[in-house]
């Protein structure tokens, strides 16, 4: 089982350690392009960190909005969405010899989820960048079926500390209990999908989701904490 974290978004994380602390909980790192947050100068730090810890090394692209970290949805035509991906990838690859996988982030992530367009259209992007790219998307949605019709390797992608819905998609944040509290809570979702056991939803049924990869925040409380809980888990 895979673990990968978001990192590269906050100037202060990566100054004061933290997200050097996570990396020796993870297996595969989304470093943000520069658009919904990062810079070249946080990306070419945590790629060398990643390095050093022999992480896998992604991308992970959002949209151009820093003010609302890339969280609110824009509705981009074809031709604007594409540039979007080509422009984050090529400026990612300046920094790296190889990108191992692409995760979309916040907005641009739950739109691909949920939108045939979308993720047909990052796929296309992906592939015409990199054939060998591996595209990270929620497990059981069109970011999935997309990238494996456009002919890339997938990772079907759950999350340690958000809660799901009845239909697989997760709750958006403005729900309360969106994201789950209490080392208990997180514990009992990790342990249910590392073994394939069906989880509790906010709005009804139990779920079963396909598990390749399991996501932790770099900016939930106490995120090195849950990193290290989750990395026991796994190897357990």
């Amino acid at each position: 089982m895979d673990i990968n974290c978001d990192l590269g978004e906050s100037p202060d994380f990566l100054e004061s350690g933290h997200d050097e602390a996570l990396m020796h909980y993870i297996h595969s790192v989304n470093i943000a392009c520069g658009f919904h947050a990062g810079n070249e100068q946080i990306a070419r730090k945590t790629v060398e960190n990643a390095l050093k810890y022999g992480l896998n090394i992604g991308a992970h692209p959002g949209f151009d909005d820093r003010a609302h970290f890339g969280r609110v949805e824009m509705e981009l035509e074809e031709g604007q969405l594409r540039s979007l991906i080509r422009f984050q990838l090529t400026f990612f690859s300046a920094f790296t010899r190889k990108i191992h996988h692409m995760k979309p982030h916040g907005a641009l992530y739950n739109m691909a989820a949920r939108r045939l367009d979308y993720a047909r259209i990052i796929a296309e992007e992906v592939y015409e960048f990199d054939p060998g790219i591996i595209l990270y998307g929620l497990s059981g949605s069109y970011s999935i079926t997309e990238a494996e019709k456009a002919g890339l390797r997938t990772r079907s992608e759950v999350f340690a500390d958000r809660a799901y819905l009845s239909d697989g998609s997760l709750a958006p944040r403005s729900l309360k209990g969106a994201v789950l509290q209490g080392k208990a809570a997180m514990e009992r979702q990790v342990r249910n999908l590392v073994n394939g056991a069906p989880l509790e939803t906010l709005d009804g049924p139990p779920v079963r989701l396909k598990a390749e990869t399991i996501c932790v925040h770099s900016d939930t409380a106490g995120a090195v904490e849950i990193a290290k809980r989750v990395w026991e888990e796994v190897n357990r």
